[in-house]
């Protein structure tokens, strides 16, 4: 296994945790911008429509998929600047 790739494996980790934290907060955020009510709706929440409860799974999708990327790319030009080598 490469340097970088060993150096890699605890920024790795540590950006995944990160990145989960922002983007549940950011979804947080999104979702009360868009009008609905503080917490998003569960798939089985009776009460929630549809077109609610889908609305609010490809928002949290997009926002996780895009923030994951966004992070784990950061992490891996750092680990480039530190080891000089790209650890994929």
């Amino acid at each position: 296994m490469r340097a970088s790739k060993i150096a890699y494996k605890p920024v790795g980790l540590a950006a995944g945790a990160a990145s989960g934290a922002m983007a549940g907060a950011a979804f947080k955020q999104t979702w009360k911008v868009l009008g609905h009510d503080e917490d998003a709706p569960d798939a089985t929440d009776e009460e929630r429509t549809w077109r609610e409860v889908l609305l609010a799974a490809t928002v949290q999708g997009a926002i996780f998929a895009v923030t994951k990327a966004a992070v784990d790319r950061a992490g891996a030009a750092a680990t480039r600047r530190l080891t000089g080598t790209w650890p994929g």
